[in-house]
């Protein structure tokens, strides 16, 4: 029994992430943002990189909410069975 004990810590141990991954994952992640990518400093909290990442995908939302309703009212402007109306219907999640 006492190999299955000290075969969980291992995996418990082998999963966590380590500083340098984290400080690697933020730099990855600072570098997909606009607003911090165009900011002349390269240090960035990773607390600020962590809140314009989720300041980003809620206006990436948004603007996905806001294609999809333009796609729906052209999409009731015209007629139903046309191959326009398929491809707009294919694209409103």
């Amino acid at each position: 029994m006492s190999g299955r004990s000290s075969g969980s810590r291992a995996q418990l141990g082998s999963s966590r992430i380590s500083d340098d991954q984290i400080i690697e994952l933020i730099t990855r992640l600072r570098q997909q943002l606009p607003e911090i990518h165009q900011w002349r400093s390269d240090k960035a909290s990773a607390s600020k990189v962590l809140q314009e990442t989720c300041n980003y995908i809620r206006s990436l939302h948004k603007e996905v909410d806001d294609i999809s309703e333009r796609l729906s009212q052209l999409l009731s402007t015209i007629d139903a069975n046309s191959p326009e109306a398929s491809i707009i219907r294919s694209l409103i999640p």
